[in-house]
């Protein structure tokens, strides 16, 4: 049996991906074979194409990107329980340990790492929800901050961005948004107390909102050191993309490494059919098109995410 995915038989631009007939996955025990009814694009997808991650993935004849997924159960490996042929489900593979990529018509994940998708939510909605939904939730896990505390969250009014300031103002924090001058009213919707533009010094801009600084900082935007200077001796930052700056004056400075969690995935779900979170997406585009879907990617400005759909949808 075969079905189409992207793949990749070579690293490099967007021009090495091209839709293929592959096998078609079967499951094992303790895992889900998923229908894709949509699959998000994310920055992680541009770095398996790049060839970043060769060196913690064993050489093959191809592989297929893709971490996000909505779609229906369409199989069940022995042991698995809680879920049955035709329902609706959200996951996150966390490839390279599994190397499932979920641009292709077919994935198998391990139960453990699916959920129901939002009842509230079309698939193309609700696949924008697990990779950057999960991040934004083990990011508020790592920086700890107590209720009530002022944190800063830069990049807000991107993708995990806005995630992680609706999380963080529902665990009632103080949200002090950095993001373009005309995300103002994007970000303040989303929860954030203050708003402070993007500029050339984004720690002494944070710090003249919030005297004597903040207790804690993601960093959505990788300005890393730049932004630091923000954060109150003895408080917390947590870099979203690599491994942030380093530590100084007492700050406990760690990094997000984002992986599947069943339970995480359930609450996000039911956060996004309360209003909770908001599911934003940039527009779709079919498997045929994900050449250009990644060329798309690393344009700046998008305010949700980019969503392939299979040929068959």
């Amino acid at each position: 049996m075969k079905m189409r995915a992207v793949i990749l038989s070579a690293y490099g631009g967007s021009d090495v991906l091209r839709v293929a007939e592959v096998p078609t996955p079967q499951p094992g025990d303790g895992q889900v074979r998923i229908r894709v009814a949509a699959a998000a694009l994310n920055p992680a997808d541009a770095l398996i194409r790049s060839g970043a991650l060769a060196s913690r993935v064993p050489a093959q004849e191809h592989y297929v990107p893709g971490l996000d997924v909505a779609g229906t159960v369409d199989a069940l490996g022995g042991g698995v329980r809680g879920f049955a042929v035709g329902d609706a489900v959200i996951g996150l593979s966390d490839w390279p340990q599994t190397l499932a990529g979920t641009h292709a018509e077919y994935v198998v994940l391990p139960s453990t790492a699916i959920a129901a998708a939002p009842r509230h939510a079309s698939p193309v909605q609700a696949a924008t929800l697990p990779l950057n939904g999960l991040t934004a939730w083990q990011a508020l896990d790592l920086l700890a901050a107590a209720d009530g505390a002022t944190v800063a969250i830069t990049g807000a009014a991107g993708a995990v961005g806005g995630y992680l300031v609706e999380l963080a103002a529902a665990r009632g924090l103080r949200v002090v948004a950095v993001a373009g001058s005309q995300d103002r009213e994007l970000v303040h919707e989303l929860g954030a107390t203050l708003f402070v533009p993007r500029s050339q010094d984004p720690a002494a801009a944070i710090r003249a909102a919030v005297p004597g600084g903040v207790g804690g900082l993601i960093d959505a935007a990788a300005l890393g050191g730049a932004v630091i200077g923000a954060v109150e001796d003895g408080g917390a930052f947590v870099s979203v993309l690599g491994a942030g700056p380093a530590a100084e004056r007492g700050i406990r400075v760690s990094q997000v490494r984002v992986h599947s969690d069943a339970v995480q995935l359930a609450e996000l779900a039911a956060l996004a059919d309360a209003g909770g979170v908001t599911l934003r997406v940039d527009r779709t585009m079919p498997f045929s098109e994900a050449a250009a879907a990644h060329d798309a990617l690393a344009s700046r400005g998008r305010r949700g995410r980019i969503v392939l759909v299979p040929p068959s949808n």
